[in-house]
């Protein structure tokens, strides 16, 4: 039998371990590291979703504060450098499209997508690369707009850019998922935030149904559980965004993008229904849109290893139903390739664009 001593022992074993644990969490999520961590849960009674809170409320409520300064006369700085290229580059505050787009592009019935993680827990030059986003969604000009780890300045941001588009949010707090539908070419109808019940990093899955070109749709997001560590997890989110497609009507056509994390191990062991694809498998797996984590070839991070990893995914479903209109993949490309002025990239993930064509 243990004594009271052992017993006492196991007991002060077992919290530091549990709270070794929400440090290594804490860590992932917000990207410091587990003394900060350790100093944010302290001050919370070790309460994760308080201390995460904490930790981007001390931050950020100064980082796009001069974004939101409409005084003229202020002197040109290096991070203004993007506003100085041709208003059709960046300037997103009209609703009728970019001038350099061709108006055979608006009246076509290809369905355009980007999906790209931005990063917003890094601070540092975030300001610049939400322009840098700026300038590639007037660049594409995509009807739907995945966007994954956005924080609430950056999306006010948005708002005030991005007048064209609708912004669907995720969340409110701390780091959540977000849609950008373009309201000239997709009408929204509604949308609906699921929750995964055993997360321990706050993601869910947000679902959004629209209509394209007289086509019905159902648009989806998320950012799969993080790290390793959390395949199970992250399996568990995988199987609730394919039960999701899977179960949807026959009449409409299904898109999802996101930072998955996913490893091709993980995504063999769950299995795609027979209905759903991989866009980047269904287009010939071209080489040069494999990786959209490349720590080789993008700095963002500075990380003592070279890791390059397909996280970043879209799956696809067609309608089936005869006599409904359906969309076929047509296209892949990686964007957010070029450095910005500051000599970052607008990601450390590189954002994915896709087209669909009437098949």
């Amino acid at each position: 039998m243990a004594s009271t001593s052992d017993l006492d022992k196991q007991s002060v074993s077992d919290v530091e371990k549990d709270r070794t644990r929400l440090c290594e969490e804490f860590a992932a999520i917000a990207g410091t590291d587990s003394s900060v961590a350790q100093c944010y849960l302290a001050e919370n009674d070790w309460d994760m979703e308080r201390a995460i809170n904490s930790f981007f409320e001390a931050d950020m409520e100064r980082v796009f504060e001069e974004d939101f300064q409409e005084n003229d006369s202020s002197p040109k700085t290096k991070k203004q450098k993007v506003e100085e290229k041709p208003p059709e580059c960046i300037d997103l505050t009209g609703e009728s499209p970019a001038t350099s787009q061709k108006p055979s592009e608006e009246d076509d019935g290809k369905l355009s997508l980007i999906s790209w993680n931005v990063d917003g827990l890094d601070t540092d030059n975030l300001a610049e690369r939400a322009r840098g986003l700026c300038s590639y969604l007037v660049l594409y000009t995509p009807d739907v707009v995945f966007l994954q780890e956005l924080i609430p300045p950056y999306i006010q941001y948005l708002k005030k850019r991005a007048v064209s588009y609708l912004i669907i949010e995720g969340g409110e707090e701390a780091y959540f998922s977000g849609m950008m539908l373009k309201k000239s070419r997709v009408k929204f109808l509604e949308s609906e935030i699921i929750a995964y019940p055993t997360t321990q990093m706050m993601r869910n899955l947000l679902v959004a149904q629209a209509t394209f070109k007289g086509q019905k749709l159902c648009l989806m997001t998320s950012h799969l559980e993080s790290c390793k560590g959390h395949a199970e997890e992250r399996m568990k989110q995988l199987r609730v965004v394919m039960q999701k497609m899977k179960d949807a009507p026959d009449d409409v056509t299904i898109l999802f993008g996101g930072d998955t994390n996913l490893r091709d191990t993980e995504v063999a062991k769950v299995g795609l229904p027979s209905s759903v694809c991989d866009v980047w498998e269904r287009l010939g797996k071209q080489e040069h849109c494999r990786y959209t984590w490349d720590t080789k070839a993008n700095n963002n991070k500075t990380v003592p290893f070279v890791s390059r990893c397909r996280f970043d995914r879209i799956y696809f479903r067609p309608a089936t139903k005869d006599g409904v209109p359906r969309l076929a993949p047509d296209h892949m490309a990686l964007v957010g390739l070029e450095k910005l002025d500051c000599g970052r990239y607008t990601s450390d993930h590189w954002g994915i664009y896709c087209s669909f064509i009437a098949g």
